[in-house]
Order: C-alpha cells, then structure tokens, then sequence
C-alpha cells in the first residue's frame, strides 16, 4: 500500500542457487527501512547542519531551533502535555529506560517496580538490578493477566512505586491494556511506564491528560522502528523528575555554571543530554513522524491488522505448523511467532531467505523470559543449555510487517511455508547452517 514512501525496497539479494531477487523484509519489528521522505529531508537539511545551542552563526540558530521544536513535535505525536512533560533525546529506547531506572533510585529506594513476564530485556534487566522487582504472569493465551497484576498491587500493599510494561509484545504482538493497567497502578500508588518501540509505530498512542486516572506516566520508543535511522530514542517524563539528582551521563551541554568548587546544573531536558545532540537523528525522527501523521496512524494500524488477518487466514494450510498466537488481531500489532514441527527454528528462517530472500528473526528476540513460557521450557532443559553450549536452544520463528508489506509478499512466503513444512528432511539437511 504504502511501497512507494520506503527506501529500498525493490533491493536485490542473492538466492541459495545464486539468482537475484527483490528483498522481503518480514523483519520491521528489529528495524524499519527508511522513509524516502526521512532521507530526502535528512539530505536537504545537511548544507545547514551545525553545533545545536549557543552558536550565534545563522546554521547554529536554525540547527538549534529545529532540534528544540522537535520535542514539542513528540509530544503531540503522543497527546503529551508541553507545560508538564519533558522530551529527552538519547540514542534508543535501552538507553531512555537505563536513565530512567538510573533518575529513579533515590525516589523508589527500597520498594518495588513490577515488570512482566512478556518484557524484552532492555525493560527488564535496568530494573531487575536496580530494585526489587516482581513480575506480572500471563494467562493461557500468553497474555498478561491483569488480575494477577491487581493480586500483586495489593499484595505489596502501596510499595509499588512503577509498573514497567511493553506497550506490544515484540515476540506476539499482543497490544497490552495499557490504559487499563494505568489505573490499576494508579489506584495503588504506582506510576507506570510503557515502553513503546513496538507499539509507537503500528498503532495510535494517547498519554491522555495529566491527572486522568488512565494517563501514561513515561513512555519511550526509539527511531529506528519508525522508518527514522541515524539513532534517535525518545523518553517522555515528568519534568520535575528530572530537576533535582544528576544524569548519569554527564558533561558538556548539561551544566548552567561550573568553577573549581562548584557545579550548578541546567533543567531537563538539558541536563540530562550531556555531549553534542545528535540533530540529524532527531530530524530524521521528525520527519517520520509528520509522514506517519499524514498518512495517518489509524489507516497505517487497520491496514496492517488486514496484513496480519490475511496471514493468519492462509498461514493454517502450512503442514505441520505450531502457531503462538491467540488470533485477536484488534488487540495486536503486526507480528507473529511460529514454528515448524520437526524443524529448527534457525532452519527454517535460513531457509526463508535463501530459497526467496524473505527476511525473518529466529531465536527468543531479547525476550527469553517470555519465549520460556510461550514454549512451556522446563528448568531442566534450562539447565542443559546452561551446561552445553551445543544444546539447541528454544526459540520461534518471527515475522513482522511494516506499513509497505504487501499481499503479494505474503502469498510468496505461504507458497514457501508450505513446500518446507511439506519437506522437513530435505530442508534440514540443506539449511542446518547459513551458506550465503
């Protein structure tokens, strides 16, 4: 549908047998192409690049305006509120939740911070290091169980100072309630964050306003699942979160005085953005969002749910296909986690893109918690990858769709499902290792 906006996309690639075809990338969930827009921007502004803040030359003044409009150009993308939050500019969504986690230690001390069972890694482990930590469990479908969510708020009876939770799961797609847990957690105390890298993308976000019972407290996402390379994260918080303590990343750009005895610190977001911007992240990230925003994010998540529909629709006609997904496409993003009976997982993937250059992940995609349980891993076979590296580890299949996946790319990857699940010892034996 939207084909002709990205960057790349009519790519060849080499086959097994040494042909050239164009690139499917079933991938966007790890990174998106570029827009064409994202770069064509990027390509017009460098003649004017230069050092953000302070500089007195023309280039500076417009490269510092630019790089300050953008946080008020975040914040409208997610219903935020310019006079209460702050946008934070930082290289990823990883590195925006480890400064949170980091700014939040004198206030959570000895409490709690819930995470879930469904979190990849990077919303997990800054915490679970960090804090006391529980986590939320998940229902039979493998989504997370907001009873068992209340069970824990009561039973730590108001020392839950933050619940953390993904916004969309990047090993389903499941859509979590966010909303819904946000006045859970409010209503025992809790502020809640929601890491958004999977759901920013696919899906209209609302923080809703300041003060509602279902408001966002933090959210973080990151530009490069967005069609906006070049490294751009974003945390969005409380500016008074962030007006006492200091960064844990300090330096030039984040002090308003400093002598041989003396520091005295800028406010947020300033004192928390140590080191020169990266102003050509940020511009690449403005501009996805206003190419999002004009193409409007309502249509970009129902044309992606009929992607995600239609695969599910042909997917079940694959031989011996185990799929992990409860089929309730309104409450997810476009992604889906499979695997073929009799068939290693890395097989399979391997053999997607040298029998048609379709790209896929393999593995438990920085969510080894979550794919532990999906799979029903016991911690006796826990225990024997602990000990033997050579020991397949678990792990599914991942395909996940962007906004200028097709119809037709889908038919090529059910047509190639269905002769490997047809052949499972002839692909064994021809993809047990990569051979580009």
């Amino acid at each position: 549908m939207y084909k002709n906006l990205v960057y790349g996309v009519n790519t060849l690639v080499p086959l097994a047998d040494e042909s050239k075809v164009p690139y499917i990338n079933f991938d966007n969930a790890a990174t998106t192409p570029p827009f064409i827009s994202v770069m064509d921007k990027i390509n017009d502004f460098c003649p004017y690049y230069s050092s953000v803040h302070r500089g007195t030359g023309y280039k500076s003044i417009l490269s510092t305006q630019l790089y300050e409009q953008a946080r008020n150009i975040v914040l409208d993308f997610v219903k935020g509120d310019p006079s209460y939050h702050t946008v934070i500019f930082l290289q990823n969504t990883t590195q925006a939740i480890n400064k949170l986690s980091y700014r939040l230690m004198d206030e959570i001390q000895d409490d709690i911070v819930l995470s879930t069972y469904m979190e990849h890694h990077s919303n997990d482990l800054p915490w679970r290091y960090r804090y006391n930590t529980d986590y939320v469990d998940l229902d039979n479908s493998g989504r997370l169980s907001l009873e068992h969510l209340e069970y824990l708020l009561k039973k730590y009876k108001g020392k839950v100072k933050l619940l953390t939770v993904t916004g969309a799961s990047n090993v389903t797609g499941y859509i979590n309630p966010i909303h819904e847990m946000a006045e859970l957690a409010h209503r025992y105390g809790s502020k809640i964050l929601v890491d958004g890298a999977q759901l920013i993308p696919h899906h209209p976000v609302d923080l809703k306003p300041v003060g509602h019972p279902q408001h966002i407290d933090y959210i973080v996402f990151s530009g490069h699942k967005m069609y906006a390379p070049f490294g751009t994260g974003v945390l969005i918080a409380p500016k008074n979160k962030f007006e006492k303590g200091i960064s844990e990343y300090i330096g030039g750009g984040t002090v308003d005085l400093v002598t041989p005895k003396e520091v005295r610190w800028l406010p947020p977001p300033y004192r928390e953005e140590a080191g020169t911007p990266n102003l050509l992240g940020v511009i690449a990230l403005i501009e996805s969002i206003n190419t999002l925003q004009r193409l409007n994010m309502e249509k970009i998540s129902k044309y992606e749910k009929d992607l995600t529909r239609y695969t599910l629709e042909n997917i079940k006609t694959v031989p011996n296909l185990i799929l992990y997904d409860d089929e309730d496409i309104e409450n997810k993003v476009s992604i889906l986690s499979f695997n073929i009976q009799g068939l290693y997982h890395e097989t399979v993937a391997i053999a997607l893109a040298l029998e048609e250059g379709i790209a896929v992940r393999n593995g438990c995609f920085c969510a080894q918690p979550y794919i532990q349980k999906l799979l029903n891993i016991s911690m006796d076979n826990i225990d024997k990858y602990k000990e033997n590296e050579d020991f397949p580890r678990p792990g599914t299949v991942r395909i996940s769709y962007g906004l200028y996946n097709n119809h037709k790319e889908i038919d090529n990857f059910i047509d190639l499902l269905k002769r490997i699940g047809n052949n499972i010892e002839y692909y064994h034996l021809k993809y047990r290792k990569p051979s580009f």
